[in-house]
């Protein structure tokens, strides 16, 4: 090959072009999809996103006023929406909204859950229904969702779950974070066992983010406190989380799969360089001790 030889530049790809709706067509399942309060939360996110990337959105949730929200802010911009009442943790619930879904859209190609909390009293203490409440809401949901929707899913379709930056925490022991970290192991296993379905599968771990979650039980003193131990010195939003869960729904990540995400602005409780070895004050030292 000589320096004057040329070739058609390789951006086949769609990847290249970036200009094109990843989702348009696609039906995809947002299991918390609904508008909980004037903040915002994920799921509505993440639904808000799918029906910009041109699919329709069916919204999975137990309040029905907030998924017709949802429901309704898309219809507003144009796009296709419904809402189905749901017990997530009830499998026959799930059955049913499944079916419902495919009765009235055909398919599905993406799977959402943000469906989470509870379970915040010490391991060693918390009352047992409360233990298993916890692993019900946070992870027995996720697989419901999964066994019930793969069925329906084409090759090539996505499926995001979402934990907690609680998942790789210590402790002290939580069942919210125990079951957050079975929700993430629950997702890399299922990558693996639909990989043959051509269905890939992945995890949003959530960091410090301000939505309607976190305003429900925290002031502004906590607020700011928790903002100065990220590492970015910033507080994350729900969109941030929507984001990736979005990218990771379309084939922009066609090649993601059985990965846990943190969208946590570099972490929490930044260790500052101050003493560890190499910073100026430990140069200034001449004993290791």
């Amino acid at each position: 090959m000589t320096s004057q030889e040329t070739w058609p530049l390789p951006i086949e790809d769609p990847i290249a072009s970036g200009d094109q709706k990843w989702l348009a067509g696609k039906v995809a399942v947002v299991a918390g999809g609904g508008l909980s309060g004037p903040l915002g939360n994920v799921g509505f996110g993440i639904a808000w996103l799918y029906a910009r990337g041109g699919a329709s959105v069916a919204v999975l949730d137990r309040d029905r006023e907030a998924g017709q929200r949802t429901v309704d802010a898309i219809r507003g911009q144009g796009g296709d929406a419904e809402t189905f009442d749901v017990d997530i943790t009830d499998d026959a619930s799930v059955a049913r909204a499944i079916a419902e879904v495919v009765q009235r859209f055909g398919n599905i190609d993406v799977v959402a859950t943000t469906i989470g909390g509870g379970g915040i009293s010490p391991i060693l203490e918390a009352p047992l229904d409360e233990w298993y409440s916890a692993i019900d809401v946070n992870c027995t949901s996720a697989l419901l969702l999964m066994r019930n929707a793969y069925k329906h899913m084409n090759r090539g379709g996505s499926i995001v779950t979402v934990s907690s930056g609680a998942a790789e925490g210590r402790g002290p022991g939580l069942p919210y974070s125990v079951a957050k970290t079975a929700l993430e192991k629950l997702s890399v296993g299922a990558a693996s066992s639909l990989a043959p379905h051509g269905i890939r599968v992945n995890c949003v771990r959530v960091g410090m983010i301000w939505g309607a979650f976190a305003a429900r039980g925290m002031d502004e003193e906590m607020r700011e406190l928790r903002r100065k131990n990220v590492a970015l010195q910033t507080e994350g939003t729900p969109w941030d989380i929507a984001s990736a869960a979005y990218f990771l729904s379309t084939d922009q990540a066609r090649w993601i799969s059985g990965q846990v995400l943190s969208v946590d602005g570099g972490g929490f409780a930044a260790v500052r360089n101050s003493g560890a070895a190499g910073s100026p004050r430990h140069r200034e030292s001449r004993s290791e001790g």
